[in-house]
């Protein structure tokens, strides 16, 4: 096969092996956020609702993203009131009695908002698309805008204690379908999409809504509810106001989002999250995910316990917990690449990992942060922000580059009693198994690489055989800028590859898809702890911006002929 089919189907999918090394000791662990009452007892709900209705297509967030209608305490003894089968389960009749009686539904303090820039054709709404039929399709995409936009209900504000949802102050655009809450690092292809239609004022107010989470907990949550105020999500903060600036030139906009962004960097370069690696000649400051968390996930709770059920020691299933919840923060939820045995999910290490691409994200917005300096007439910023970007730049080439692979690989972190200890380059510590992370380098300007590629299957949902809008567009449109023109052609390809996809998909099943299998040209991902889900905020606004970028010539056929 060629080199850039090879690479090509890499990028389609997502991962393509397992954790090499067997990861070393993380550092010690933080002390876990505390719950709500509420939470607390919608976890009991979710147990209770498990043994009811039993396991078929049985999701654990439903119940977790319940809101009460009356006061906890009354609520509490009317579930303990509820009549118990001698095993002490609830019959299910009784159980979902009570939930309608006591609870609104998952999503319900959510309401429609119909976006004020949205109109059902923007005035000079993807130019180059040439194409009939794409063109309507793509209007189609355009038009889910709408239909994904909504706002926090008062009584959110009004009562805070009766929902899990956190309110915010402005309208939201939510991925889909069990995603009933706006979430962190899809929102940045939501606004590349946006501004694709034209929504300029939308894509603002989800910048300012996240702003608004970073000033209040002190890092943008994984997502809007209060069961992620344990966690962040990839950091693309800056690569969101980058963008907006680049299409409105609104230089208030950035002025005002600067100081979040300082926040912002200081959270991922401080304390638990970052590491120093020791090469001869000088340290260098990485990096690594690390959720404040060491319970299950409540809106997974009833997964994570049967994951750690066979794990006797508390100590081990606190560590465990942890690691789940800092997968989750990756966005990556979940994948062999962070498991020291890929048919273990209990092996999870993430930890342990220094990862290529959070480490670009956060290169990614030093270099946002020294440009919106210039722009703010700050020098110190700009001048402090650049010479940080050089250094990690410099990390970057030095911990994870391989040039024999021409990859850039993720690294363990060595053994270390303590996170202010050096951990000493070791070539050995490098995962010499590929993934699409390996690549995510090419996103920004500063780096070039070869291509090596292999491919392994699983059944976690950030492996093969599914691909994944986010890693299609970082990718495609690091090759497209690169100067080169095959680059460029490989570009054109993965993109002419992954709008048929979904183009095909939408017309068998009426709807954009959070995943695809990249084996079947329109056929929809699989695997991982939910059900695939429809909507879907990042595969729309990737589709819309490829089409703004690349087009779609009248001639080309859009079928998976």
């Amino acid at each position: 096969m060629p080199a850039a089919a090879l690479l090509l189907l890499l990028l389609l999918t997502t991962s393509s092996a397992f954790a090499a090394a067997s990861p070393p000791r993380a550092c010690a662990m933080a002390a876990a956020v505390a719950s709500t009452p509420l939470l607390a007892f919608l976890e009991r709900l979710q147990e209770a609702a498990l043994a009811a209705f039993g396991p078929r297509d049985f999701d654990p967030k439903l119940y977790i993203d319940l809101s009460l209608r009356s006061d906890l305490a009354s609520v509490e003894r009317a579930f303990a009131a509820l009549p118990r089968s001698p095993n002490g389960s609830v019959p299910a009749g009784d159980l979902k009695k009570f939930v309608a009686a006591h609870f609104g539904g998952a999503g319900s303090d959510l309401v429609p908002a119909r976006p004020p820039d949205f109109v059902p054709e923007p005035a000079g709404f993807l130019p180059r698309v040439k194409s009939p039929a794409v063109r309507a399709w793509a209007l189609k995409v355009h038009a889910l805008w709408s239909n994904l936009s909504r706002r926090v209900d008062d009584s959110v504000r009004e009562r805070p204690d009766w929902h899990t949802l956190l309110p915010l102050p402005g309208p939201v655009v939510i991925p889909g379908s069990r995603f009933r809450e706006v979430y962190y690092w899809d929102s940045y292809w939501v606004i590349r999409g946006l501004l694709a239609s034209k929504m300029y004022l939308t894509a603002k107010t989800i910048v300012n809504n996240l702003i608004y989470l970073l000033d209040t907990y002190g890092h943008v949550l994984n997502g809007a509810r209060a069961y992620y105020t344990n966690r962040s999500q990839p950091p693309l903060l800056s690569a969101m106001i980058r963008a907006i600036y680049e299409k409105t030139h609104d230089k208030e906009f950035v002025v005002k989002s600067l100081p979040a962004l300082l926040k912002e960097h200081d959270f991922w370069t401080s304390g638990l999250h970052q590491i120093t690696v020791q090469d001869r000649d000088c340290s260098h400051n990485l990096s690594r995910y690390y959720a404040m968390w060491d319970k299950p996930r409540p809106e997974s709770s009833t997964i994570d316990k049967k994951s750690a059920s066979n794990i006797s020691s508390t100590s081990e299933k606190q560590k465990f917990y942890r690691e789940v919840a800092s997968t989750a923060e990756s966005g990556w939820d979940f994948s062999t690449r962070w498991m020291r045995n890929p048919e273990d999910i209990t092996t999870l290490a993430t930890t342990s990992i220094l990862p290529v691409d959070l480490n670009i994200y956060i290169l990614r917005m030093e270099l946002d942060i020294s440009f919106f300096g210039k722009i703010a007439g700050n020098d110190n910023i700009a001048k402090h922000f650049l010479e940080a970007a050089k250094a990690r730049e410099k990390a970057v080439s030095t911990v994870f580059w391989n040039e024999r692979m021409g990859q850039w690989l993720d690294y363990w972190v060595g053994n270390s009693s303590s996170c202010m200890e050096g951990q000493h380059w070791d070539a050995a510590n490098q995962n010499k198994n590929v993934f699409a992370s390996n690549f995510l380098p090419l996103w920004i300007d500063v780096f070039n690489s070869g291509i090596a590629t292999s491919l392994t299957n699983s059944s976690e949902q950030w492996d093969f055989p599914n691909g994944w809008a986010p890693l299609q567009h970082m990718i495609a449109e690091g090759l497209a800028r690169s100067g080169s023109s095959e680059a460029r052609s490989l570009a054109e390809d993965i993109v002419v590859r992954w709008i048929r996809t979904n183009y095909v998909a939408y017309k068998k099943t009426g709807a954009m898809h959070e995943k695809y299998d990249v084996q079947k040209c329109g056929e929809v991902g699989g695997g991982g702890e939910y059900i695939p889900q429809t909507g879907f905020g990042w595969s729309n606004g990737v589709v819309l911006a490829f089409l703004d970028e690349f087009g779609w010539p009248e001639d080309r056929r859009i079928d998976c002929q």
